[in-house]
């Protein structure tokens, strides 16, 4: 629901409020975001005290009560005597850098906007807010975008920059977001890592200064995600006010938060200002990546759950809804296979519940080690006579789908498309920096992405293909295009990755019943810009069981379980060197959506039948695990004596609790499990036996049983009765 007044903007969603009003002067302040309240300009919250050193804007006058430098403001500029984080930087034709925004006009529109090449939130039936505000001395307008998903207790943010003046402006930060906060005592959370080991929760309070999590490797990155909760000290899963921002966006960002010397704080979250510079002419207009906030007054697990609806319903983009269990033959084969050898891989998998087969790097051009052949889609036919016409019917015949990896962004030195095109790779002349043999086509060119995305279509327009795995491994560095000229390279990075969504909207346009799911090096790219177009990702390279727990946990906080790439791999681990059972790699592999990389060849009788038991118990429970409402029973940075998660139906008639045991000591404890989110009145059997209240199990808890073991695991369902 949007409210206008008088210059006074109120959005409500069925449980929180987001106000901001247009001073006297023309400022948008921000008067406040959090639990839902009614009825009120919340702007007698904001005091009007003379600080030192805090100048005064010209139409202010005498009045040194008035500065920018300590008002909390909807969307702040620079240069105008706020000294705080800016969310607009504009250079102008005669060299002065700033924006000074002022209140122009607004309008309020049925359906929620839609932002042109770039990922958003649907939402035909909610409402859009634009309230333009206007740089006179610049000849710039800027539109801020909201979205009000009211069922789902989210707002999105979008900024639009229109140069309505003579000549060029050059834009050299646009945050998607600005939100500000009248209190200094909050924590941060950021989500952090690196390769095969990634967003894993960093929290800590806020300091005087700036914290801030960010990315200038050309993708979102392994090292941090574009996603960050501010919360109360106490915040916990169950209580505590928290506040979740969502970067829809796949490039180089920031996300930076400051406590200022005054004990408020400003949150911004967008593009990252390094190296970035937009070059805005007369009449032409930049919009931002989207951003959402979403807020809860009862701690992180309800936080989780409004995300995890919300990219469900109202971002995903998913032509299967239940996903197959695939295997892959990565780890099977590496780059040695042929057709017979896939196919032997596919008949030992189908009796086993197996419903997709992924054929993985290795099947095109002179692909036979990581260093040639990419940036050459044709199939080698030396590997599979007769192309994939031939091979994939053979895979249908089993009962399986088929599918396969591609890596389009990038390109090997020893391929035909560099010997043809070497002018066709990101490179600053006279720089070369290569990774894993890798060079980085420049995407921010229609031509090679034409001539990429038509060898793609050709290859899946040739057999019935389910499946693509879009990977990319590796940053970018030593970023500079050809087709730009000098003045506008700090263009690069986002036309880059809009070329990149460009290329992945064409496929979802000419391919409707193809999944995609992304990748980067495992999880370098996890975000929710990505998930608009591969409903799903790969979590991390890392398949170690014992890890994933601590990977898995941390993007629970913001990514559904649906989208988390996870499947059991072989042991002893090739991260880790860790040998973890069957039974402990299905249970963790189920937190997601499910596969296996292994040699079917090579494992037991006794495994195989640990595997058909696997699949068809998360076949039968494929709808709870994706769509259930998230809790998180344990922390496993905790190093407890068990992590434990659980999955509720919308109707809390149906739980499945899922726990996996820390390393084994002597003499352990006796452990009661306390669940959550079940009915208190319904009454509850366990794994078909039994009869207990959902209030005793939630406080009195549910007996474990002893481990005898490093690592052991159980899973437990729970019906009403």
């Amino acid at each position: 629901m949007i409210l206008c007044h008088k210059g006074l903007f109120t959005l409500h969603t069925n449980h929180t409020t987001y106000q901001m009003k247009a001073d006297a002067h023309g400022v948008l302040l921000h008067t406040y975001y959090g639990p839902r309240v009614e009825g009120c300009d919340l702007s007698y919250t904001i005091r009007y005290v003379d600080r030192g050193f805090s100048p005064v804007p010209e139409e202010a006058g005498e009045d040194r009560t008035f500065s920018l430098d300590v008002l909390p403001q909807e969307y702040s500029g620079c240069g105008t005597g706020d000294f705080r984080l800016p969310s607009l930087d504009l250079e102008l034709p005669n060299g002065s850098r700033g924006a000074d925004l002022r209140f122009k006009s607004f309008r309020v529109e049925r359906g929620k906007y839609a932002l042109e090449g770039l990922p958003a939130f649907r939402g035909e039936e909610d409402e859009t807010l634009t309230v333009v505000l206007e740089d006179a001395a610049a000849g710039v307008e800027v539109e801020l975008l909201y979205g009000v998903l009211e069922d789902y207790d989210l707002i999105t943010r979008a900024v639009r920059v229109i140069n309505r003046g003579t000549s060029a402006v050059k834009i050299r930060q646009a945050a998607s977001l600005c939100l500000d906060f009248q209190r200094g005592n909050l924590d941060l959370i950021t989500f952090d890592g690196k390769h095969v080991l990634e967003r894993c929760p960093n929290r800590g309070p806020l300091l005087p200064g700036v914290r801030s999590a960010d990315s200038v490797r050309g993708g979102s990155s392994h090292q941090h995600n574009p996603f960050v909760i501010l919360c109360d000290h106490s915040a916990g899963e169950d209580h505590g006010l928290c506040f979740a921002a969502c970067l829809l966006y796949s490039g180089n960002f920031q996300a930076a938060a400051e406590r200022s010397q005054f004990e408020t704080v400003r949150l911004t979250l967008g593009i990252h200002p390094w190296n970035f510079c937009w070059t805005l002419g007369p009449g032409e207009a930049f919009t931002t990546p989207e951003a959402a906030l979403c807020c809860s007054g009862q701690g992180f697990t309800p936080l989780t759950h409004r995300l995890h609806r919300c990219f469900r319903e109202r971002l995903l983009r998913d032509p299967w809804g239940e996903r197959p269990v695939l295997i892959n033959n990565w780890e099977s084969t590496e780059f040695s296979f042929d057709a017979e050898r896939l196919v032997a891989i596919a008949k030992s998998a189908a009796p086993m519940g197996v419903g997709l087969f992924v054929m993985d790097d290795g099947w095109f051009g002179a692909r036979d080690s990581d260093r040639a052949g990419l940036g050459d889609w044709t199939v080698n036919r030396d590997k599979l006579p007769g192309g994939l016409e031939a091979l994939v019917p053979r895979i249908k015949a089993l009962g399986m789908d088929f599918g396969l990896w591609v890596e389009p962004e990038m390109v090997n030195e020893d391929s035909e498309l560099y010997r043809a095109h070497p002018d066709w790779v990101l490179q600053a002349p006279g720089r070369m920096v290569r990774s894993r043999q890798q060079l980085v086509l420049d995407f921010t060119r229609r031509d090679v992405r034409d001539h990429i995305y038509g060898a793609l279509k050709a290859v899946l327009s040739s057999a019935e293909i389910s499946y693509v795995k879009w990977d990319v491994n590796r940053s970018l560095a030593a970023v500079w295009s050809a087709a730009l000229p000098p003045e506008r390279q700090g263009e690069v990075f986002h036309r880059y990755i809009l070329g990149v969504y460009d290329m992945l909207e064409r496929m979802r346009r000419d391919f409707p019943h193809l999944l995609i799911e992304g990748c980067s090096g495992g999880g370098g790219r996890f975000d929710a810009g990505m998930l608009y177009y591969t409903p799903q990702i790969w979590c991390s390279d890392n398949t170690d069981a014992i890890d994933r727990l601590r990977i898995q946990y941390g993007t629970s906080f913001c990514y559904p379980v649906c989208t988390m790439g996870a499947h059991v791999s072989a042991i002893p681990n090739a991260q880790t060197g860790r040998s973890v059972s069957m039974e402990t790699r299905g249970v963790v592999a189920m937190h997601g959506t499910f596969g296996y990389e292994m040699d079917p060849s090579r494992i037991t009788p006794e495994e195989r039948e640990v595997i058909r038991r696997q699949i068809a118990f998360f076949k039968k429970h494929q709808a709870l695990i994706h769509q259930g409402d998230y809790y998180r029973l344990s922390d496993p940075f905790q190093n407890g004596p068990y992590t434990a998660w659980e999955q509720v139906s919308p109707d809390k008639r149906e739980a499945l609790v899922f726990v996996v045991s820390g390393p084994a000591q002597g003499g352990p404890p006796l452990l009661n499990l306390r669940l959550k989110g079940l009915e208190p009145s319904f009454r509850y059997q366990v794994d078909g036996q039994g009869d207990y209240p959902g209030a005793a199990l939630m406080e009195a808890g549910w007996p474990l049983p002893m481990p005898w073991g490093d690592f052991q695991s159980w899973q437990f369902y729970l019906s009403a009765l």
